[in-house]
């Protein structure tokens, strides 16, 4: 036995201390890099769990300045699809837009526009482009066996060159009245497209966070199954930023072959490598290619790892330790589970975390998976873990070699609180944070990184900062007494 048992400090356990401050909250900066690459202009992933991030999650999040990290509880197909819709959800100039022969039926134009909720298809032949086809044209059609040339707009069409910008494109756009502007070469071969839906979106949601093309940023769950690399291959077809290699012990020899793997294939995809709790494995990781590390060993809501297996560091010790051994290679930590109120993101990222992954509070949210429901009164919605029996299965039995054809269950499944909108759910979220960063004197999070001191909390301490000595009648929207 070790002479000595290192001391374990949890979210409760702790406060930061105020410091002198010049800094407002409406002054602070809140923008992260998880990669040279990648930009955030919130420190959030969404948890890459089936009832919080598909595709309507991983939208919602990165127009508002985060990242989504779509789960792997689906084939790799789905997946992909799932990615494809956030990618396509959003762009600058589009490289690479649907397009349909001039012989296609009008059905498999309906049928394209209707899948991916776009309102027109350029139309090529031979690589070049010779009309285009919108709901306008389709607005009093009827026979959908036609072929597209018989209903189509023809050439001539406005288009732009290659190069052209977005403030020239919208200025081409309002001036021709016209809603989508094809980019063509000197030979009329087709080379990208620029919407006005586009366009307007950049403008409704400047804070989103998107890659070099003006695509929406999106990540995706994998596992370290035998066929695992079919899946990232499949995923990197369709742009994914990052790959989020979910494992729920991620110090193994297993973990670090996958990573290597990936990157071996994959030099410029992203990885997040995890889960892990302590200094050594974050440097095992991190030499073995991982470009962020998740941390958090059973600090989740829904995790009874701790219980049922008598494993894990309680969260704010894990990151403190984890930060310490990235700190050489300045690579990022993310925080991931036991977050209940914004006060723990601010704790999280004083201990040296880059982000936090949201589990619980997102799955509350309106653009999570899943419907909700009513019970006693209240609105809830279903959050489970991934290692729940709910949510096992064989895609996910690669999370860690098993030694039984028996699983052992280490998560719950239960109701998360309605929250309403994802937009709503940040608000408040970062004005925690912000506050918290104020107080503390520190404007970006760097600083905070720098800057910030701790205290212990008693358990005195601790009633003392929650409301007491009265009755709440009225729950604000960033504290819930449930």
């Amino acid at each position: 036995m070790k002479s000595q048992i290192p001391e374990g400090l949890a979210f409760d356990d702790v406060l930061i201390i105020p410091g002198f401050s010049d800094v407002q909250p409406s002054h602070v900066d809140t923008t992260i890099r998880l990669t040279p690459d990648i930009k955030l202009n919130i420190p959030f992933l969404s948890a890459g769990m089936d009832t919080v991030t598909e595709a309507k999650m991983a939208i919602a999040l990165a127009r508002l300045g985060g990242i989504g990290i779509i789960h792997r509880n689906m084939s790799a197909q789905d997946q992909a699809i799932e990615v494809d819709r956030v990618k396509r959800s959003e762009h600058g100039v589009i490289s690479d837009p649907f397009s349909l022969s001039p012989n296609h039926y009008v059905y498999e134009a309906d049928k394209l526009m209707e899948k991916y909720r776009i309102s027109g298809v350029p139309i090529v032949e031979h690589d070049k482009l010779v009309g285009i086809i919108t709901n306008r044209d389709l607005l009093f059609e009827t026979e959908y066996s036609k072929k597209i040339y018989e209903v189509m707009t023809k050439l001539p069409l406005v288009t732009a060159p290659v190069g052209t910008t977005i403030e020239q494109a919208k200025e081409i756009l309002i001036k021709n009245k016209v809603e989508k502007l094809p980019i063509v070469d000197e030979r009329g071969n087709l080379k990208g497209l620029i919407t006005v839906k586009d366009i307007n979106k950049s403008m409704k949601y400047p804070l989103s966070a998107k890659d070099s093309q003006g695509r929406l940023l999106v990540g995706a769950a994998v596992g370290i199954k035998d066929d695992f690399m079919e899946r990232v291959h499949t995923l990197a077809k369709r742009k994914v930023d990052v790959i989020a290699l979910e494992v729920f012990h991620g110090h193994a020899s297993e973990v670090l072959s996958a990573i290597r793997a990936i990157k071996g294939d994959f030099p410029d995809i992203a990885v997040i490598a995890g889960n892990v709790a302590t200094g050594y494995a974050t440097k095992a990781l991190i030499d073995a290619g991982a470009d962020i590390i998740k941390v958090g060993i059973g600090p989740s809501s829904v995790s009874t790892k701790r219980v049922v297996a008598g494993i894990g560091i309680p969260q704010i010790t894990a990151i403190m330790d984890c930060a310490a051994a990235a700190k050489a290679t300045a690579t990022p930590i993310i925080a991931d589970g036991g977050i209940r109120y914004s006060g723990d993101i601010t704790k999280a990222i004083a201990a040296g975390a880059t982000a936090c992954m949201m589990g619980n509070i997102f799955a509350g949210c309106e653009e999570s998976p899943g419907a909700t429901e009513l019970f006693q009164g209240r609105k809830y919605k279903v959050y489970r873990g991934m290692e729940a029996d709910t949510a096992s299965d064989e895609k996910l039995d690669g999370g860690y070699p098993s030694h039984s054809s028996i699983r052992v269950s280490k998560g719950v499944e239960g109701r998360t609180t309605y929250k309403g909108e994802l937009g709503e759910v940040l608000h408040q979220l970062l004005g925690g944070l912000s506050v918290g960063m104020s107080y503390a004197g520190c404007r970006t999070i760097k600083e905070l990184h720098e800057k910030a001191e701790f205290i212990r909390v008693t358990q005195a301490g601790l009633r003392e900062g929650h409301p007491h000595d009265v009755q709440v009648i009225r729950e604000s929207p960033n504290y819930n007494l449930l």
